[in-house]
């Protein structure tokens, strides 16, 4: 959104489009629609090669659910390959953009036969393995931690954060106030805020399901709980009002809710960390340690190492949920030490990437 937003703030004739798969069209043209220009959501096939951080390389291999899938995915892939470049020979856009899901690497290795510049951007500090292909053929690189640790080409690669959209700030206590007015929030009460990222986390969502008596003990609680789990979730909490709200997605205004929030638990997402940064949040990370490379657990350490979030993990958690409901009493009730964190984590933010990014992007055009 803010690469994209900042494209179109310079150039404000430029056609952009924003290619996705078929799962997550639906909040895309979501997200698309709170930018307010004009930026139509097409959506090729793609497969995901599942490697899963905590199972061997030779069970990959054995399980047949897995093989099973991976076949499918990667027919799949194919599938979108051949699509790519039918629609990149139609339309024939001067330059393609990338951030490294499993949908980029069809669309980019099509780019690349077609002889049309790539850029990518990398926010994980462990290099997916769609970016790893990719940067062989990209123009510029782009990374959202410092070079170090990366092996991409020196020459092309560029250090410059994670482009987050403007409005991501350090809310003033006046701010903080008129956002949980416009969400119905009770201003007396402290706020946690919940989030598994675009289409939920099922075991953080369970977690806090089981504990919510407890949770709003401590504060209100706001549960975004992804598309998939929401009728499930909503048979069995209460009704949305002022202590506690469920909602399944958030396109528009996640910035003035976890703006209000004393306390926002989240997964470790790349882009999710560097947004609570930038919001100055005293911080809960609970990492996906299922994904391949493990590369939400390294960006989780990152931040940890320096003292500016609480990291939870989250197999503990599941057996113990109790664990995330002490992480979060502690974080409320010693204010001094999550302004610290939260100030820590503030000194992560790079107000200038999204600006940085178009750039190259633009600059790139041959």
């Amino acid at each position: 959104m803010a690469v994209l937003r900042e494209i179109k703030r310079k150039y404000p004739r430029a056609e952009v489009r924003f290619w996705c798969d078929k799962k997550f069209a639906r909040q895309a043209v979501e997200i698309m629609k709170g930018l307010n220009i004009n930026i139509p959501v097409q959506t090729i096939f793609a497969g995901k090669f599942r490697r899963y951080h905590h199972i061997s390389a030779m069970h990959h291999l054995l399980l047949p659910s897995l093989v099973i899938h991976n076949l499918k995915d990667t027919f799949l892939a194919g599938i979108g390959f051949f699509q790519s470049i039918i629609k990149l020979v139609i339309w024939r856009p001067d330059v393609v953009f990338t951030k490294g899901g499993y949908v980029c690497l069809p669309v980019g290795i099509a780019t690349h036969l077609l002889g049309i510049p790539i850029v990518i951007h990398d926010s994980d500090v462990h290099p997916g393995l769609t970016n790893r292909i990719l940067s062989r053929w990209a123009s510029a690189i782009a990374t959202g931690a410092p070079l170090e640790y990366y092996s991409y080409p020196v020459d092309r690669s560029r250090y410059v954060g994670i482009p987050i959209s403007p409005e991501f700030h350090e809310f003033s206590n006046q701010e903080l106030i008129s956002a949980r007015e416009k969400w119905g929030i009770d201003k007396t009460r402290q706020l946690i805020v919940v989030t598994g990222g675009g289409l939920g986390a099922r075991r953080i969502n369970d977690v806090i399901a089981l504990s919510l008596d407890d949770l709003l003990l401590l504060g209100s609680v706001v549960l975004i709980s992804g598309n998939l789990q929401y009728d499930e979730l909503r048979s069995i909490v209460p009704q949305n009002g002022e202590n506690f709200q469920l909602h399944p997605f958030i396109s528009k205004d996640m910035v003035s809710l976890m703006g209000a929030a004393n306390v926002v638990i989240a997964r470790a997402g790349a882009t999710t960390i560097l947004e609570l940064a930038t919001l100055a949040k005293p911080t809960i990370l609970i990492p996906n340690s299922k994904l391949s490379g493990g590369h939400q657990l390294k960006n989780a350490e990152v931040y940890r190492k320096k003292g500016a979030v609480i990291v939870i993990d989250e197999e503990k958690m599941v057996e113990n949920p109790q664990i995330l409901v002490s992480a979060i009493s502690d974080m409320l009730n010693d204010p001094k030490r999550a302004d610290e964190m939260a100030h820590k984590l503030l000194s992560f933010a790079r107000p200038n990437a999204a600006i940085d990014v178009a750039d190259m992007i633009i600059s790139n055009i041959k």
